[in-house]
This record gives C-alpha cells, structure tokens and sequence, in this order.
C-alpha cells in the first residue's frame, strides 16, 4: 500500500475525499472502500482508489479503509477517522486542557501538598477544513488546534518571583511539521563489530550509508505505515538485515540498535552429487532440519546445469537460542487473503549463498528440498500448519513458498524419524522461513514514566517498548525453550499497545519477555521481589498472580533490572477482574489505545539521579507539537535542537546538588529574564576519593526563535554546600576573555559566564550535541560529558578528565547557611 487515508475534521453539509494507491503484479485496480469495517456499495458511492463524500451527515463520523484487490491477493490500507461536527459545534475549544509542571523545591507546596502548577495545554487535534478547502489526494498541510496565546504569571518562591508562562487560550492555526527520524547503530550480533559504510536501501531505493561507526540517520518518508529498512554488507561478511523500525509519528527522533547476523564460512559441495546441509546444529543441538540440494540442481543466471565445486554458505538463524532475537529479519508477519497483515511464529531462518568455486559467480538452484524435524515442534496443533516462506526485502513480509507435508525418514543410522517436507527453487538472494500463522492474538498495555512516582503526567513519549514472544518448554515454564516472533512499539500520550501470542486455556502457553528504551538509554522495569507490589506493577490481583510477573532480577540480582516477564495469558470475558488490562484481545485494539491510566498496565520508569529541570515556557521534550514560539523558549527552533553541557568538578566528601540558572544575557528583549533552571546532583568518581563530578545542562547561546538576533544566555553554576570556586578551565577562561563581554564572578561560590556561542569541546570543559530529538542530544552529550571527550560515551563518571570549573565543597559549620541556600532564601541579596 503506497498511500493511505489520513484523518480528517468536517463540518456536517461539507465534503471530504479520502485517497488509497496500491502497487503489485499485476498492477492492482479494483478498490473496495469500508466504513467501520462494512463496505460501501460502489454504486452509491461511485469509488475507485478516491472516495468522495458530498453532504456530510453526523453519523458518517467514524473510520474508513480501503482495500485492493488482483487474482494474485489483497492488501488493506491504515484506518482514517474522520469527525463530523454540527454546525457551529468548535473543534478546538479555546480553554486550555489542564497540564501541570513541577516547580523548584523551594517553592511552596498548595493546599493539597502538591508542588505542580497548572500552565495548560492545547490538545494538537486536526481542525475542521473551511468551507473553500480543496479537498483532494496531494499533500496538505492541514489546520490543528494550538497555542493562540499565553500569559506571564509570577509564582512567589523563596522571597521571590519565580516566572511561568502559561497558556490562556487555544485555536485553529497551521498544524506543526516535525521531522520524523529514524538514528541508531548498525553493529555485528557476535562481535559488536560496526558496520561501516553499509549501505541502506528503502524499499528498491538507496538512501545513504553508514557511518564509521555504524551509525545511521533516516528521515521517514510522509505518510509512510511501516518503515522497512534494509542494510547490506558491501564485503559480504553479513546477511542482509531487512527491518521494520518503530518510529514516532508525532516528530523527533527514535534510537535503534540493530544488529546483522554474521554469514556462516562456506563449505565445498560438489555439484554433481546431492548434498545435505543441516540447520541449527550448533550448540550441541539437534538440527531443526536439513536442506537437501540433489544432483544437478545448481544453475546459472541462465539456467545451465553448473558441475563444478560450489562455495556453499548456509546461514541458520534459531530461535531456540534466545540471543538471536534481535538479529532476525523483518517483524515477522504476512499479509492474507482479506489483506490484513497478520503475524507468523517462526521456528527458524535460513540465508543461502551459493557460488562458483573458481570466478564466485552466484548460483541459483533447481527445486530443492527443506526437510524439518518434526521432533523440535513443540506445540502439536502447529504440525498441521506449518510453511515454508521467502522474505520480500522491499516490504518486509514474508511470502508463502509452500506447505511442508509429513513424510517419514531418518538421518544415516540414526531412528526413524518423521519429517515435515516441503520444496523451493533459489532464485534470488532471499532469506528463508520455517513459520505457522498464528490466530491466538493479544494486545499488552505499557506505559512509561520519568520516575518511579508513576504520575500520569510525567509519562514519557517515544520510547521505544519491545517485546519478544516466548515458547516454555512443557514442565518448566519459568525456562523458555525458544523465541517465536518480536515486535516494536513506540509509546504515545497514552502508552503502548503491543501484540503478542496468547492462549486463554493454559497462561503459560506463551510468555513475553519486553524492554523500554528511550535514546539508547534502558529504563528499568518495577522490581518483583522481594516482595511484589501490585500498586507498584501496575495490574491488580488475583489477574496479577495469573500473569506470572517477574523481573529479570528475580532470583539473581546481579541480573539487569530492565526487563520483566509475563505469562501472555488471555483475559477470561466473563471473570471481571480480567477485564481491565493490561491484556486486550485482539479485536480490542481501540479499548487498548483509548484505555484511562487508571486502567491496569505494565511499566518502565527512567531512573533519574537527582535531576530536576525547569522551564518558563513549558515544553514536553516527548512531544515536539507542544513548543511554543517565545522569546524565553528554552529550544529556540522546533526542526533542530543543541543541548550544550557544562562538566563540574567537585571536591568533598559527599556527593551535591549543582544548579544552572539561565537567564536573557545580550539580547533586548530577554536580557535579565528568566529562560529555566537545572538542577543535577554530582556523581562520584569510583577511581579517585572524595571527588565527584556533575554534568549540567545550561541553555544554549544562539539565535531565539525569531532567527534574528543572538542572545549570549547569562549561565550562573551554584553548587549546593559551603563550596568555594578553586578552579577554571584555562581555555574556556582565555575564550571567554577573548569573547567580551565577560560576566563578572565575583562571589567565590558561584562560576557565572555568558555563554559561549560556539560548540567548543572536551579541552574546553563544554559539551554540545546537535539533533533533532531534545532527549537524544541531551542523552549523547551527557555520555560525552562523564567520558570527557568530545567523541567518546561513558556512564562512569571520570570526573578529572574534561572539567570546565572546580569546587572545594566542606560540611559547613552549624547554623551557617550556604550560598545555594542564600539563593533560594534571599536571591536579591545573594
């Protein structure tokens, strides 16, 4: 499916085109348009690919989809809503919707102990098309619902006034266009080893190449469902890794680390004989199968018989080995008779490479056979079902190449055993499949959160939550045998939905094991031992105790704490304890989506060591829709963002709370002005005693969001504690001198610049990334901040290495307040 409806906003009496393009061979051309999942009489409605709808009714609000259709299959299109409203019935309400920010400890709690403040929000809703709207299939921009205006309120903190702007009413304006990214690292599976220059191809088409590093950017096509990615190995020394990568359609950026499976050394085969090549023998283990290549069944490009030697390379993936998972292809799923991309269970990949001895020309085969142990199928009900598939690389779906059938047989003086037997001819390089479909479906509900507080306005959007279905061996469900099929979500304002394998006769017919990451970076998963705490968890008893929750750390804690499993047991409809999460059937998936947070979900937190941020113009870095255009923003420009980092080295026997206050430095219309404030507490350094270091984020200089004049943000660095400035980096000292004017640091408590406008780098004590995503920039120069270089990435701190200023920090003296204290208490006279 090329192209598929968007969602739109009318007015009742209006009109509204949806639009669906679909490719194929043969060239699809019959289109079959659905309401709420019933067709439409072509007759009435007089459709093709376009479905035009004049006069608009209420009870036409709902979601449309197409479908094309040849001899050959079907594919649907995404759903589309589309909302009628009434005559003069608003789209977007001009009150705000309640948003709450945290505000400084030193601010006072209100009357319910609550420390948050209402600064509101405008909900980024499409807006109903005018009257004139050309309503056709091009791209539009389309009208959303935002911020018309916002107030400067004063919060009285401390002896002070602290700012906050928030938002006093909403309208109808240009819907905001974010960047839709794609970054991460291409690495080897066993190895780690990058791989460099590789080249990356979207569907038919390349796009770009690697880094030295492995590392890869990619900007999502609009109106792009699933994201296919293939990466090929110009040397060869990997199989082709065809992905279908997560990714935020609200804007940003989103992390993958993917991984390549490492080819198999070829062996010699001769071609005038018939071979066998097992699969899956490693490790000890029984073979999954074998594939039978008979005499003469080697060929050219042009379909003459090749005698000679071949170099045989036959790559096995197995899923009976869990840490194969992530280097499988695709998200294993293909699409059926109704058009519907549906899920398959894989019980193993291979990839072939056959060649010409001598030149390394690529062979093709004749017919071959795929012989599979019907011994290693554990679940009986698949035997009937069982097929062979080849993987389309520009689509990322497998495709049926034949049914195995059972057929008796044995391996040399080994029993007799029973086979399941199916045949293919090699014709291109494709990566083959031993997979059943699977209709026992499920959703899962997963939230993530920015603390282990689990407040339901500090959920964090684009994270990355995976899941991996898991097959127990019979007997010992707490010690999955093999891995069945994996899927990636991004989460949204309201969580995740992922959708896995479940049974609602046996809970541990399958299991999930999933993950979160945001950045790269794990988030960790709610501890279940020693004790398990179902307010914590997320899901009540009794359905709790059926799910099987467990940490990865439950019974070693030197295990990792950033990953749970479950028993992917199906909700029973008539036991209502069952019917509230965090486990959807299949045809729930609005339930799932739309679910309150006061529903039952699974959750991940990001640990934070004692960090607070605070900004006067609110701006949810999870969600780019909500930046507001303000001289006081803290990001200045929505399309590209700079996280600038200063590195504090402190001396004392504990670790301390270090602040960055960042007001207007330069420019006429912020100077003096409030932008935000960051607090970070230090880390220790484990090599060198009574000696941590503390990486604070300060506001970048540069152009504010008029793009017209550079403000040199004013930054002051306050360590809390009786600390003393002993030291400043000499370059940043020299560059600041150089670069006037120079802010005055005449209290020895406090290190006060105006910031540089240039990167600067590691000798500098400055750290700056540039990126699309606000977390991502944040996330890469933090790791470079605590390595202290400029390239490299570390989570210990080396808190001599790359520092910008030095503090002496003692225990003060009883009664006798700090300068951080000082500032909190009477900022004026401090």
């Amino acid at each position: 499916m090329l192209l598929h409806p968007k969602a739109k906003v009318r007015v009742a009496g209006q009109e509204v085109t949806f639009c669906c393009k679909a490719s194929g061979t043969p060239v699809p051309k019959k289109y079959y348009w659905y309401h709420n999942g019933t067709m439409l009489e072509r007759k009435v409605h007089r459709y093709g690919s376009r479905l035009t709808l004049r006069g608009l009714a209420l009870e036409q609000t709902g979601t449309y989809h197409c479908k094309a259709s040849t001899e050959a299959g079907a594919i649907k299109s995404a759903p589309a809503q589309l909302t009628v409203l009434a005559q003069g019935q608003q789209s977007c309400k001009p009150e705000p919707e309640p948003s709450l920010v945290e505000l400084p400890s030193e601010c006072p709690q209100d009357a319910t102990g609550s420390r948050y403040y209402n600064v509101g929000r405008c909900p980024p809703a499409p807006c109903a098309g005018g009257p004139g709207e050309r309503s056709g299939c091009g791209a539009e921009a389309g009208r959303c619902c935002g911020v018309r205006r916002m107030e400067m309120r004063e919060i009285p903190c401390a002896g002070s006034l602290l700012p906050v702007k928030v938002v006093a009413e909403c309208g109808c304006g240009p819907c905001a266009q974010p960047r839709v990214l794609v970054q991460g690292r291409v690495t080897a599976a066993d190895t780690g080893e990058p791989l460099r220059f590789g080249q990356i191809f979207l569907g038919g088409r390349k796009v770009g190449f690697t880094g030295y590093k492995g590392s890869f950017t990619i900007e999502v096509p609009p109106d792009t469902q699933r994201l296919v990615v293939r990466f090929v190995d110009r040397q060869q020394r990997f199989v082709d890794a065809v992905k279908v990568l997560p990714f935020n359609r609200r804007g940003g950026a989103v992390y993958q680390d993917v991984k390549m499976l490492r080819k198999k050394e070829p062996v010699e085969l001769d071609g005038n004989r018939s071979n066998a090549i097992p699969l899956g023998e490693a490790s000890g283990r029984e073979p999954v199968g074998e594939l039978v290549l008979p005499a003469g069944a080697f060929l050219r490009p042009s379909g003459e018989v090749f005698k000679g030697t071949v170099k045989a390379s036959v790559t096995f993936l197995d899923p009976r080995d869990f840490a194969t998972a992530s280097a499988a292809s695709s998200d294993l799923s293909f699409v059926n008779a109704e058009g519907e991309i549906v899920p398959l269970r894989t019980y193993g990949m291979f990839a072939v490479d056959f060649r010409e001895g001598e030149s390394g020309a690529a062979l093709q085969t004749g017919p071959v056979e795929v012989r599979m142990d019907a011994g290693q199928v554990w679940m009986p009900e698949h035997l009937q079902k069982m097929k062979l598939w080849s993987l389309n690389p520009e689509t990322g779906l497998w495709e049926e190449e034949g049914v195995l059938r059972p057929a008796g047989g044995s391996r040399g003086k080994r029993e007799e055993r029973t086979f399941l037997v199916g045949n293919l001819e090699i014709r291109e390089r494709r990566l083959f499949n031993l997979d059943v479909p699977e209709d026992r479906r499920c959703f899962v509900k997963v939230r993530a959160y920015s603390n282990e507080k689990f407040n339901p306005y500090e959920q964090l959007e684009g994270v990355v939550i995976s899941l991996i279905n898991l097959e127990p061996q019979p007997g010992y469900p707490a010690n999955p045998r093999a891995w069945g099929r994996f899927d990636s979500v991004v989460t949204g304002p309201n969580g995740a939905c992922l959708p896995a394998f479940c049974d609602s006769q046996r809970p541990d017919a399958y299991s999930a094991y999933i993950t979160a990451t945001l950045g790269g970076e794990e988030l960790e998963a709610v501890a279940s031992s020693p004790k398990l705490n179902p307010n914590a968890v997320g899901v009540s008893q009794p359905y709790l105790g059926k799910l099987g929750y467990r940490r990865l750390d439950h019974d070693d804690p030197n295990l990792k704490k950033t990953a749970f499993q479950i028993n992917m047991a199906k909700p029973d409809p008539n036991n209502v304890d069952e019917t509230n999460g965090p486990i959807y059937p299949y045809r729930s998936l609005e339930e799932c989506e739309e679910a309150p947070v006061s529903a039952n979900h699974l959750r991940f937190y990001r640990v934070e060591v004692d960090k607070y941020e605070y900004n006067v113009v609110p701006f949810k870095e999870s969600d780019l829709t909500s930046w507001t255009g303000d001289y006081l923003s803290w990001w200045p420009n929505p399309q590209e963002f700079r996280a600038c980092f200063i590195k504090v080295q402190i001396e004392g026997p504990q670790e301390y709370m270090v602040r960055s206050r960042n007001v207007g430095g330069s420019h006429p219309r912020t100077r003096g002005q409030l932008y935000g404030l960051r607090d970070t507490r230090s880390v220790r350094d484990m090599l060198l005693e009574n000696i941590s270091g503390a990486c604070v984020e300060f506001k970048c200089s540069g152009m504010l969001f008029d793009q017209s004049l550079v403000d040199r943000t004013l930054v002051s660095i306050i360590p809390q504690g009786s600390c003393q400035r002993t030291a400043v980096n000499g370059l940043l000292r020299e560059y600041l001198n150089r670069h006037p004017p120079v802010a005055e640091n005449n209290h020895t408590a406090a290190f006060t610049m105006l910031a540089p406008v240039d990167p600067l780098g590691h000798n500098y004590g400055i750290y700056t990334v540039t990126d699309q995503n606000p977390r991502l920039a944040k996330e890469i120069a933090i790791g470079r901040c605590f390595d202290g270089t400029s390239d490299g990435f570390s989570r210990e701190m080396k808190a001599d290495t790359g520092t910008a200023v030095t503090f002496t920090c003692q225990e003060r003296p009883a009664g006798r307040e700090s300068f951080f204290q000082r500032l909190l208490t009477a900022p004026a006279e401090a």
